[in-house]
């Protein structure tokens, strides 16, 4: 039997199924790049189409031949970058110790926080500097956040903020390319390009409250068995001993919403004008694609307006080349 009080060991899945504290997901870990870049950026899902490219999948039955692609498209305006916040190591995790704010924030931010006044923005950079060099400061972000109201279809007002990692090995060589970005706004092709292969971070869509069917993917009891009850109940809550309910039971409860990781996602193409993506009337339940757009091979989780996290592939086990797409669809989807 295991120390009661012990850290649990090994993966529960997707267990506990809860509802996420919050709809930016959060990144638990970054990879390991030599290069001082920025790692991290958002987007808007709008919708999904298809491509026509030619499969240049190693070994594929349909190498060299043109194939059709699903492909989901997300809005990408451009992210502003707030302020650079490092971070030291204590027996609880990571505490941040001290930020340098820019002076150039916009006014829609104080709909999402308290941002600082009379900030002096100098001494704040001198003391991360002094911070680094005496060997204190271990980690590094930048603060930055999206406008969705300001350049986007989506009736959202309250910036979303969120952190983003910086690349490198050498922690003043990340402090000093943060220095550069503070306060500019960063575009979606200064972090990533074409044919980049990316991990994607979202919040799936909420069911609300599911029985154990359709949350856990039970069969349905069989006429011999449902004669006593509903035919969509699960059999036995578990054994006698122990006396309570396992977690391991199929029950009823709070379905989808939850912070979801696909890896692995394949950047078919980045742009700078949306409307070459856009279908006829519009995507559905989302409008016109009006800034910088991204599309990525296959399915990304959450519904249509939902903001989507991209970090470099974290699990990367081969790269392809630049994909070379025929057509993008442009076919009205209302049916």
């Amino acid at each position: 039997m295991s120390h009661p009080h012990r850290p649990r060991r090994g993966s529960i899945a997707y267990s506990p199924r809860v509802r996420a504290r919050s709809e930016i997901p959060r990144v638990r870990a970054w990879p390991i790049k030599k290069e001082a870049k920025l790692m991290g950026f958002a987007g808007y899902k709008a919708g999904m189409t298809h491509v026509i490219m030619t499969d240049d999948v190693p070994n594929s039955l349909t190498s060299g031949m043109e194939i059709s692609v699903p492909v989901t498209i997300l809005e990408a305006p451009p992210m502003k970058v707030a302020a650079i916040r490092v971070y030291k190591n204590t027996t609880y995790g990571a505490n941040a110790i001290a930020e340098a704010w820019t002076t150039e924030l916009d006014k829609e931010l104080n709909r999402a926080m308290t941002v600082p006044k009379k900030h002096d923005l100098p001494a704040a950079l001198a003391k991360i500097d002094q911070l680094i060099k005496d060997g204190i400061a271990k980690d590094l972000r930048v603060v930055m956040y999206t406008l969705p109201e300001k350049v986007t279809g989506i009736p959202k007002k309250k910036p979303e903020i969120m952190e983003n990692n910086i690349g490198g090995t050498e922690l003043k060589a990340r402090f000093e390319y943060a220095k550069t970005l503070l306060g500019k706004s960063i575009n979606i092709s200064d972090v990533f390009n074409n044919g980049d292969i990316i991990d994607v971070l979202a919040i799936t869509t909420g069911k609300g409250t599911q029985g154990p069917v359709k949350r856990w993917g039970i069969q349905l009891q069989k006429s011999k068995h449902s004669r006593a009850g509903s035919v969509r109940e699960i059999g036995t809550l578990g054994a006698w001993h122990p006396s309570h309910v396992s977690w391991r039971v199929p029950q009823i409860g709070q379905t989808g919403y939850y912070q979801r990781t696909e890896f692995n996602k394949r950047i078919m193409q980045i742009g700078k004008d949306g409307k070459n993506v856009t279908p006829e009337g519009g995507v559905l339940n989302y409008g016109i694609v009006r800034n910088d757009y991204i599309i990525i091979k296959g399915s990304v989780p959450g519904p249509a307006k939902r903001l989507v996290r991209m970090r470099p592939a974290i699990r990367l086990k081969k790269t392809l080349p630049v994909p070379e797409l025929t057509q993008v669809s442009l076919e009205s989807k209302q049916g």
